[in-house]
């Protein structure tokens, strides 16, 4: 696999920060069977070439390991990309909270990088965001035209949303002011085969536990509610979105409607996989700084990606429950 001292090819590829993540490494699979040319930048903070292992040796794939801000060639890369997928980003829970620095320059310096040199080229930019800058709002589904409600800054929980929302601002004004093609998207709680739980992520969590007879644990009451979305269905609606010129400018909500509380999750994890593990309830201050403030609640309203696109995700949780523990049997 070509690393950073590969030259990039004269043809034309899609660029994908953080392509060798959960999300980007089934992207750029995706990317690959259709036929098109992929260059991955990614500096394997949180990502990982394991991911890629499946597609390492594809001729159509170039993998650049490095920060975007430190990517000596990043305008050779751009200038050549027929379209560039951002999502690059500090992720997860665990991480927001126990590195706020890291998250706010990774989150901020590195998209500003991208959108500065992607803007003289005019390259359709598709910007990953997340479903946590709606913050506390207590509304029964969040629509992309939503006020948002975001926790005080000695929180360090809320770090990553507000970091997020600033990538939203910035993308926006450089569509505005630049002419640069920018579709955003906020993303729902994607899951499925390469998530890794070691940043938090909840079902992965309760997979490995579920698997190796250990308890679940679960944070709070359990009754926080959360949509899960299988990372085929996310992907394809980025790809769908990406393609689409009537997207640009817009912000589109990405995630299943099929609500469920952590608490149910759990149960029905053990059910499916026919475990013996008991649910551990745990505070959150067991894993978190003191006052850690969740949202009880985190359904997306998909009718913008609905009507923009012609699709919206579909797949089960117990499917989505079935396929991932499947993947890491």
């Amino acid at each position: 696999m070509p690393s950073s001292s590969a030259k990039p090819s004269g043809e034309r590829h899609v660029l994908i920060t953080g392509g060798a993540g959960f999300i980007g490494s089934h992207l750029v699979e995706r990317l690959l069977r259709e036929g098109k040319r992929v260059t991955v930048i990614d500096d394997l903070s949180t990502g990982s070439l394991e991911n890629l292992r499946g597609v390492k040796e594809h001729p159509g794939l170039t993998v650049v390991e490095s920060t975007i801000s430190g990517c000596p060639q990043l305008d050779t890369h751009v200038a050549r990309a027929e379209s560039i997928y951002h999502l690059a980003a500090a992720v997860g829970v665990e991480l927001v909270v126990n590195s706020p620095i890291h998250v706010l320059q990774t989150n901020l310096r590195e998209t500003e990088i991208l959108l500065e040199t992607a803007a003289p080229h005019h390259i359709p930019l598709l910007l990953t965001s997340t479903s946590e800058v709606y913050g506390k709002s207590q509304k029964e589904g969040f629509s992309e035209e939503d006020d948002l409600l975001i926790g005080p800054p000695h929180q360090s929980r809320w770090s990553y949303a507000c970091s997020k929302l600033m990538d939203e601002f910035l993308a926006l004004a450089f569509a505005t002011e630049k002419s640069l093609p920018v579709t955003i998207v906020r993303l729902f709680n994607t899951v499925g085969p390469r998530q890794t739980g070691r940043y938090g992520m909840v079902l992965p969590r309760f997979i490995a536990a579920a698997l190796a007879q250990r308890p679940l644990q679960v944070y709070g009451d359990g009754l926080q509610s959360r949509c899960f979305c299988h990372v085929n269905d996310t992907v394809e609606a980025l790809v769908r979105l990406q393609a689409n010129p009537a997207a640009r400018g817009q912000v589109f909500n990405i995630g299943s409607t099929e609500e469920i509380t952590i608490l149910d999750l759990a149960r029905l994890v053990i059910e499916l996989l026919g475990s013996k593990s008991e649910i551990q309830f745990l505070p959150y201050s067991t894993a978190y700084a003191p006052g850690f403030d969740d949202m009880r609640r985190r359904k997306p309203v998909v009718d913008r990606l609905r009507e923009c696109t012609g699709f919206q995700p579909a797949t089960s949780l117990r499917e989505i429950i079935r396929l991932t523990a499947q993947a890491g049997r």
